[in-house]
């Protein structure tokens, strides 16, 4: 599946914001009327209803070193090791409210330490933590157990305490390997240490590695970006992110600290993105969609293929049907038909922990048209197809009349080439795969309403 000639006049046709759709509705949907309480119940219902489903996990790590400038996460600049020791206090403390109400037996097939910077924790904390997850939850025979970490400040002693407490992959932030991008989004990171945490990877044993690469950083060229594409592909890991930076200094005020003059033209930044998709299917990558490319022997390409591919908020994964429960400040948990996120500020997650309540801020119960949607988007974005006849028998509907205000959406997609409408099914094309985002948006219920608020999702391209 080469891209061999990627068309830049379509790109900026629909290169506009819209939502990433890591979850359906989008997170801007989520309300405060979604309490602890709600949460509590939802824990309750989920036991009832799906006693024996495998678990997936995810603890945020928010801390850093130091800030770079594109960040758009929620994270925490912190030298004192007191303060990431009293966080992991509390993480513990969630860890059981929430543990003891999950029903026994259930496994993890999917856990993930996200931030932040995980391997900001020194190894007695990795091995601390890591053991008091493993003592409480069980595993399936083969769980897919990932962790995120930075090459600046880590130690073979930080990689092997990972690979004792059970991670057998790892992702790792590159962004660019050009000296002047890096001083100018204050990430300073020599590709010699990125190597040395690569070789340290292989050496003990962690099965998969993931690169994070982001284009339209300041003073990004295509030539430049070009040598950083080909040391990646000489460093071969089995997956790549190409993120498309996400300039919205309106939510991410650090961000005023890079000049909108420095950041490539839309038209440079274009050209950017097909070169790196050209040079990377060439390789031999898998194009995934979004920003994902993966080898074909990869469980993400594996998946695709087998239409067991699904997205949620670590992006896309190989475990469909795993509930998602989320711990630590502003993690989201998503699991039946609910959303639940936890407080983005330290002060207001301890106190709720403290008072002995779950820290759930906000959250969402989904309606049976959300389900729906969901649905829809989430295999429109996954197998880069969908068949009519199978979502109608599965909810009961008649797919065109129901999304009679939908479908006409698709048209200019269809005349651009970028989907085909085929009898029974709507399929997205080689390059449609490009501008996926935009075509689930047909079917978002929400979407014009969002748009007309204030700015607040990335551009699709």
């Amino acid at each position: 599946m080469k891209f061999e000639n990627v068309d830049i006049e379509l790109l900026k046709k629909y290169d506009r914001p819209g939502p990433r759709y890591t979850s359906y509705p989008p997170a801007p949907a989520f309300s405060k009327d979604f309490g602890p309480e709600d949460y509590k119940n939802a824990i309750i219902e989920n036991n009832l209803a799906n006693s024996t489903a495998d678990l997936s996990l995810y603890f945020h790590i928010p801390f850093c070193d130091t800030l770079c400038y594109f960040c758009g996460c929620n994270m925490l600049v912190t030298h004192r090791r007191e303060t990431i020791r009293k966080y992991l206090d509390y993480l513990e403390r969630e860890i059981d409210m929430v543990w003891r109400m999950i029903s026994p037996g259930r496994k993890v097939t999917q856990l993930h330490w996200g931030g932040g910077t995980p391997s900001y924790l020194n190894p007695d904390e990795i091995r601390e933590l890591g053991n008091f997850i493993n003592e409480r939850f069980e595993y399936v025979e083969d769980p897919e157990v990932g962790v995120e970490i930075d090459p600046r400040g880590l130690t073979y002693e930080h990689m092997k305490a990972f690979r004792e407490v059970g991670f057998n992959r790892i992702s790792m932030g590159v962004q660019d390997f050009d000296p002047r991008v890096q001083k100018a989004v204050n990430r300073i990171q020599p590709e010699e240490i990125t190597r040395q945490a690569i070789d340290w990877s292989r050496e003990l044993g962690f099965k998969s590695i993931n690169l994070d690469l982001i284009y339209g950083l300041p003073f990004q060229t295509l030539d430049s970006f070009e040598k950083t594409i080909d040391k990646v592909i000489e460093l071969s890991p089995e997956r790549i992110a190409v993120f498309n930076f996400a300039y919205v200094p309106w939510l991410k005020p650090h961000q005023r600290v890079i000049r909108k003059e420095d950041l490539p033209s839309p038209e440079v930044k274009l050209k950017i993105l097909k070169m790196t998709i050209e040079k990377l299917t060439d390789a031999g990558y898998v194009y995934i969609g979004m920003d994902h490319f993966a080898k074909p022997d990869d469980e993400l390409a594996i998946a695709q293929k087998e239409k067991t591919l699904y997205r949620n908020f670590q992006g896309y994964s190989t475990r469909a049907g795993a509930d998602l429960y989320a711990f630590g400040m502003s993690a989201i948990s998503q699991f039946q038909n609910i959303y639940a996120q936890n407080y983005k500020e330290l002060k207001e997650y301890y106190a709720r922990i403290d008072e002995g309540k779950f820290p759930t801020a906000i959250g969402y119960k989904m309606t049976q048209d959300d389900v729906i949607r969901k649905h829809v988007i989430m295999r429109l974005m996954c197998d880069m197809e969908l068949t009519k006849s199978e979502v109608e028998e599965k909810f009961n509907i008649k797919f065109d009349e129901y999304f009679a205000d939908s479908i006409p959406k698709l048209q200019e997609f269809i005349d651009d080439g970028l989907v085909e409408m085929t009898g029974d099914k709507i399929i997205v094309t080689l390059m449609g795969r490009l501008v996926i985002r935009n075509i689930a948006m047909c079917f978002d219920a929400y979407i014009d309403k969002m748009m007309k608020e204030k700015p607040i999702f990335s551009r699709t391209v």
